[in-house]
């Protein structure tokens, strides 16, 4: 149930997020009503997403469904976050380029294309070291890139504002080097599986 809220929350956020944008005349100058509920969802989101681990192991509720749903919806909210600060034109295409968003799209239907491959073998990938610390930067780069909206929607401390679209590039670009990477481990792990298989079907 918190994995679910999480992907519950994403929309929500998205909507709510976007709707001075689709609607101008609605919420000319009215726009700073959105921080305090935007944090909510973003703050919301990632409890829930420590609490969901923690509870499962805690209790022992640990399954393979769980293993999956967990990162899915990670994943979900956080291309929800990032997406909706591109639509936005926070980010000018010079300082967040498309292909970031493209690359981590495309590793994640690569991770999801795998995973199917493995469950065909019997074998549930949860995430990985790699895929974890990939998470945690993409929370600090999506709270930089939150703070840099809040900033411009609450017409408050602007100058400051350079630097956090800076600072959610530069957490980012890297958050993207560390997925692929991890990519590759998922890769790695494929490959040894469908080598052990191969050596048991010659036995």
């Amino acid at each position: 149930m918190l994995t679910l809220s999480r992907i519950i929350l994403a929309p929500v956020f998205f909507v709510i997020y976007l709707l001075p944008r689709f609607f101008p005349a609605l919420f000319e100058n009215e726009s700073g009503w959105t921080v305090p509920v935007l944090w909510t969802i973003f703050i919301v989101s990632e409890i829930t997403d420590f609490f969901d681990g923690f509870a499962a192991r805690k209790l022992k509720l640990t399954s393979d469904l769980g293993k999956l749903f967990d990162p899915f919806a990670d994943t979900l909210v956080q291309i929800t976050c990032f997406l909706c600060f591109i639509i936005d034109g926070i980010y000018p295409s010079e300082i967040i380029p498309a292909i970031l968003i493209l690359l981590v799209i495309y590793r994640e239907f690569g991770i999801l294309f795998i995973r199917n491959l493995m469950l065909k073998k019997g074998i549930t990938l949860g995430a990985r070291i790699g895929g974890k610390i990939k998470t945690v930067t993409y929370i600090i780069a999506a709270g930089a890139a939150l703070l840099a909206s809040s900033i411009q929607r609450l017409s408050v401390h602007e100058n400051l504002l350079p630097y956090f679209k800076t600072g959610a590039l530069i957490i980012f670009t890297i958050s993207v080097i560390i997925a692929i990477i991890s990519f590759i481990d998922y890769l790695v792990i494929f490959i040894k599986a469908e080598k052990n298989q191969e050596i048991k079907l010659k036995q």
